[in-house]
């Protein structure tokens, strides 16, 4: 497995964002921007799946708003952790907190868009057991994902 991540750290587009001054640290920027983008549709419905705020706002309305946003962090944070990944290849390979963030990140996008959504979509009225149980999960997998993120760059 390792050739494979030699031969990905090798093309030209590695090495330009590897030697470029300003690539990687744009890249990684706008990689923490969609992040935020997550966080904040992720943050904000699963509160309100919590019964803990915007309890004015119906479920299904807050996650249909909310929606776009996640939808948009998502495409952004797969692309530049693509292209985050390219440059840093064999690092990543040999770094047990990418192997743990690329453990939890499928699972934290399939849960999302095909339980959380679904129950988001459902939810009438107050929050229920399930509804919370849900939010629960969902803040949990992705504060995963983040926090395996970010030791990713600290560790060697």
């Amino acid at each position: 497995m390792l050739p494979f991540f030699e031969g990905i750290e090798g093309t030209a587009l590695a090495q330009l964002i590897r030697t470029s001054l300003w690539l990687f640290p744009v890249i990684e920027a706008a990689h923490l921007l969609a992040l935020c983008a997550i966080g904040g549709a992720l943050i904000t419905v699963d509160l309100r799946l919590l019964g803990a705020g915007l309890t004015r706002t119906a479920i299904p309305d807050l996650a249909r708003e909310a929606r776009p946003w996640l939808m948009a962090g998502v495409a952004a944070m797969l692309a530049t952790g693509t292209l985050l990944f390219v440059s840093e290849a064999v690092k990543c390979y040999h770094n047990p907190f990418f192997r743990v963030k690329m453990s939890i990140l499928p699972v934290a996008l399939l849960f999302t868009f095909l339980v959380r959504q679904r129950v988001a979509r459902g939810a009438q009225g107050g929050t229920s057991m399930r509804t919370r149980v849900t939010a629960l999960v969902s803040l949990a997998l992705w504060l995963g994902v983040a926090i395996a993120g970010r030791w990713i760059g600290f560790s060697s």
